[in-house]
């Protein structure tokens, strides 16, 4: 009886440290994708799904950047990353506030993309999110883009981590086109030698209230992030330092915003102008502004 005891605490010890030899792993990919990157984006429209003689679909698109990945976050089950987009020229750069992503560890709350900027809140039963990491995504202004949870997978030399979820359309898309309203996105987040890549093979879908999702086109998407010296991202990291106090503060907000556990719903623009642009005034740098701008566009 002792040596079966022995046995299967011996046993219990060996699957704690292989899980979390596996976190270490993961935390030390998701870490990767931090630092300055040039990035190449090349979108393509695939497959068209839909039987219209009239539909026009998107054409190739391409386009580079020099992008900084500021990590914001790094504890033991959250990391966050904030991508800053650096544009002009060298002597006299314009520097963007990007999208965000945090990585959560065995996270149970989501919010998840419905349609016409609108997200539900799901809690998921902490079995089914067992080892998982939800990567969730957002906006320049912090509001909700997508989120979805898989496991990172070390194997053959490769650490990828991949998921399916919906979410609102692209910028890219959404100046240009009004006929479809989500985006099914196929993600594939892969660390390589040279940096990282995020691989997309996306649906687009024209989603309505009690009707099944019409698939118009698919979409393939990559992202290529190559590593390059952080000297050139130095005008983003002076940046950063410079507005990190307001941000945190946004951030401080749309999280409280986040607990509430309940379907949310955004509006598109108050008094003709959207979220980001009101945001991105450097004026607006006040806890009561930065709260009252929040909440004068969430609809209750």
């Amino acid at each position: 009886m002792k040596k079966i005891i022995t046995l299967i605490f011996v046993f219990s010890i060996i699957v704690t440290l292989n899980a979390q030899s596996k976190k270490n792993k993961d935390i030390n990919s998701i870490k990767k994708m931090c630092g300055c990157f040039q990035i190449k984006f090349d979108f393509a429209e695939t497959f068209i799904k839909i039987d219209d003689e009239n539909y026009i679909p998107s054409k190739n698109y391409s386009s580079g950047a020099l992008e900084w990945a500021q990590l914001v976050k790094d504890d033991k089950n959250q990391i966050s990353i904030q991508h800053i987009l650096i544009s002009g020229s060298k002597d006299k750069p314009y520097i963007i506030k990007h999208w965000r992503q945090d990585w959560l560890y065995q996270n149970q709350d989501f919010y998840v993309y419905d349609y016409d900027n609108k997200w539900n809140y799901i809690e998921k039963n902490k079995e089914d999110v067992k080892g998982q990491w939800t990567q969730k995504v957002f906006q320049v202004d912090d509001s909700p883009r997508y989120e979805g949870s898989g496991y990172w997978v070390h194997l053959d030399e490769k650490s990828y981590w991949e998921n399916i979820t919906s979410a609102p359309l692209p910028r890219r898309e959404y100046t240009k086109r009004n006929d479809y309203n989500v985006t099914e996105r196929g993600n594939r987040q892969e660390i390589t030698s040279t940096g990282w890549v995020h691989d997309q093979n996306n649906k687009k879908i024209i989603r309505k209230k009690g009707e099944e999702d019409l698939i118009i086109a698919h979409e393939k998407g990559f992202n290529n992030y190559t590593k390059v010296d952080d000297s050139k991202c130095n005008s983003a990291i002076k940046w950063w330092t410079e507005n990190e106090k307001k941000w945190t503060l946004v951030r401080s907000k749309w999280s409280e915003v986040y607990s509430r556990n309940k379907i949310l719903n955004l509006k598109k623009t108050v008094d003709n102008s959207p979220l980001y642009m009101v945001l991105f005034q450097e004026d607006i740098n006040q806890i009561d502004q930065i709260n009252s701008t929040i909440e004068s566009y969430i609809n209750y």
